[in-house]
């Protein structure tokens, strides 16, 4: 038996779920690849999975295949969330601004008269 991790604080508005062979957006082109326990043990590094050698990989069979075999159920994780207390995120996120950060509105909505010169908006 398995253990599968549940990240359900990813499962919000601003967050990005990477599905299985989704390439991913960074540098090399890595790819959300499927893989068994064992295999799992011999990753080096994870960008040996990128969009030009996880198509061979596919060919040789997917490691997933047998992924509908066998059913379980999510009602632990369904209660692990009614246990948890704050229930959805803030959207957006509310994240304290830290000293010398520079402002966090679109330059191009910035109104000088609303911003000190340390990049602190004046209210």
């Amino acid at each position: 038996m398995g253990i599968c991790y549940g990240d359900f604080i990813q499962n919000n508005r601003d967050r990005t779920i990477a599905s299985a062979y989704s390439l991913r957006p960074l540098p090399g082109a890595p790819v959300s690849t499927p893989m068994t326990w064992d295999e799992l043990a011999g990753v080096r590094d994870p960008r040996e999975y990128n969009l030009f050698t996880v198509p061979d990989r596919v060919r040789d069979g997917d490691a997933w295949a047998t992924i509908d075999e066998t059913a379980y159920s999510l009602d632990p994780l369904l209660r692990l969330w009614e246990e948890l207390p704050g229930g959805e995120l803030n959207f957006p996120p509310d994240y304290p601004k830290m000293p010398g950060e520079p402002p966090r509105v679109q330059p191009s909505k910035k109104v000088a008269e609303h911003w000190d010169e340390a990049g602190n908006r004046i209210e």
